[in-house]
């Protein structure tokens, strides 16, 4: 049996994009992958096949930390997210997998689809899951049934629940060779790159490498160096750090503490899933800091002195990840039944 695979991604910021670019070689073992993409703020440049794409209900970000509510309320269509997902034809595969994504959701709703929520923001149905000690309903609400469905395969930080695994990393991080050339990565796309350079600039005798959306070549000011956002250099200047400075998203993060890099976090403000993760870092030892003002510079003095937090440890492959979503797939395509046709549970993996 060759399957037929729908997956979908929510195309706001990078972490989805590059959590797709690590599992669709492994989906593709098992059959032939179509992807849904949604979306229009990502940086991150993918390599991925799309067969659909949709502007989608995407998350814009101000210059000073916070949510663009305007530009998200500018950018929303309801006419034009319904037409899409009565168009979107979930029917004709046999497995939906969807990384937040809520077209495709809601295409699964009309159409009695059911489908695989599968991510970062699925480990959220869990109550095992960090939260901030001021919980947010409409966060709550959000984070449940954005792309809401019984069928559900999360990751996170730790493995908090059933049902919840460790990080999927780039190979490229998991293979990488780790070093200290005593640099600080940067990469706070929330804030204005003026604000946050004119703060790293009072830290004397620290480099900041400030990776940059606006920026299109290398450019130094004083001891910061301003480059656009390209994975391999990305990558590169993480791996060669002394630490990392940045959002407290899940994927970025997630590979510094598995560097074992001094790390900071400035969660986006109002975003209640940045909340959620800054809870769970804290536990591993993460500063988490809430915005950027005149008091910056003298607290990333002090944390260049700090102890490295708690390594993050992957305890499950990403191969395994990728087989346990297509064995839960399965069984609900075959309603539970036990009969399921081994062959497809045992894709030839030679070329990894």
């Amino acid at each position: 049996m060759h399957m037929k695979i729908l997956y979908s991604i929510q195309a706001t910021g990078n972490g989805h994009i590059a959590r797709a670019n690590e599992v669709i070689p492994y989906f593709q073992k098992y059959g032939q992958v179509d992807v849904f993409l949604s979306g229009s703020n990502s940086s991150l440049i993918s390599q991925i096949p799309v067969t659909y794409r949709s502007k989608g209900v995407s998350l814009f970000y101000g210059n000073s930390g916070a949510l663009d509510y305007w530009q998200m309320a500018k950018s929303l269509a309801p006419l034009r997210i319904l037409k899409e997902a009565k168009n979107l034809p979930v029917e004709k595969y046999d497995v939906v997998i969807n990384d937040f994504e809520s077209i495709t959701s809601l295409a699964c709703k009309i159409k009695k689809k059911p489908f695989i929520h599968f991510g970062h923001q699925a480990s959220f149905t869990s109550t095992k899951s960090p939260r901030p000690r001021q919980r947010d309903i409409s966060g709550e609400l959000l984070l449940r049934y954005y792309a809401n469905s019984e069928h559900r395969i999360g990751l996170h930080f730790r493995q908090y629940d059933s049902g919840i695994f460790t990080p999927i990393l780039k190979e490229k991080i998991l293979k990488t060779d780790q070093v200290n050339k005593g640099h600080v990565t940067v990469y706070l796309s929330h804030y204005k790159d003026s604000l946050v350079a004119e703060a790293l600039q009072k830290v004397k005798d620290v480099t900041f490498h400030l990776f940059s959306k606006n920026a299109t070549v290398l450019v130094r000011d004083k001891n910061v160096i301003i480059m656009p956002i390209e994975e391999s250099s990305f990558n590169k200047s993480m791996a060669e750090s002394f630490g990392v400075i940045t959002g407290a998203g899940f994927e970025t993060p997630a590979e510094a503490l598995f560097m074992n890099k001094k790390l900071m976090c400035l969660p986006i403000k109002g975003q209640y899933e940045q909340a959620c993760n800054a809870a769970a870092l804290e536990a591993f030892g993460v500063n988490i800091v809430q915005g950027i003002d005149e008091t910056f510079p003298s607290i990333i003095s002090t944390w260049l002195h700090d102890a490295a937090p708690e390594k993050l440890v992957i305890e499950i492959s990403t191969r395994d990840i990728v087989s346990s979503v297509i064995e839960k797939s399965l069984a609900i395509k075959y309603n539970d039944s036990p009969v399921l046709d081994k062959q497809i549970m045992q894709p030839d993996f030679s070329f990894f």
